[in-house]
């Protein structure tokens, strides 16, 4: 779940620890995943293809996003579910066992961009009431304001854009 990273799990000897999760923990995950795999607005920073890598991909785009950026913090909070949901699609669909992420700003945009060695498309899915998955691309069709694939010669860039405002 989004904002829990920063909850401490149960230890070795079995008891929960008294941690709770604040703005400061989760920074500082944040800056130890950019420390880890590097700087996304800089070039590709490549990640494992393991379902705990959508976590340090959101990390990466809070960091990104809301410090460095400084975008709204309702901006943020959808870029960073975007992000997760395109991260879950590469893990989950494609067999791969890396793939990219790469953050962009332009003037008025922003684009994120995840690349996976398969060409299999991505598929908007009609989404019910009661539906417990398949929703990913569904957000990502209503939250951002463009999204596509790109084909490469080996794999494809899914990417979704928002717009921003400049100050």
């Amino acid at each position: 779940m989004a904002g829990l990273e920063g909850i401490e799990q149960p230890g070795r000897h079995g008891g929960a620890t008294a941690a709770r999760w604040s703005p400061a923990v989760a920074d500082e995950q944040a800056l130890h995943a950019l420390e880890l795999y590097g700087d996304p607005t800089e070039r590709e920073v490549l990640l494992p293809s393991l379902p705990e890598s959508a976590a340090q991909a959101r990390r990466l785009a809070q960091v990104v996003v809301l410090q460095r950026w400084a975008l709204s913090e309702k901006l943020t909070e959808d870029a960073v579910l975007l992000v997760s949901e395109l991260v879950g699609n590469a893990v989950r669909h494609t067999g791969a066992r890396r793939f990219g992420l790469r953050l962009l700003r332009r003037r008025g945009w922003i684009r994120v961009e995840v690349r996976d060695p398969s060409r299999g498309l991505p598929c908007l899915m009609p989404v019910r009431a009661l539906d417990v998955s398949g929703r990913g691309l569904f957000l990502v069709d209503k939250l951002s304001d463009r999204w596509g694939v790109d084909l490469l010669p080996r794999g494809k860039t899914t990417w979704f854009e928002m717009r921003v405002s400049d100050r």
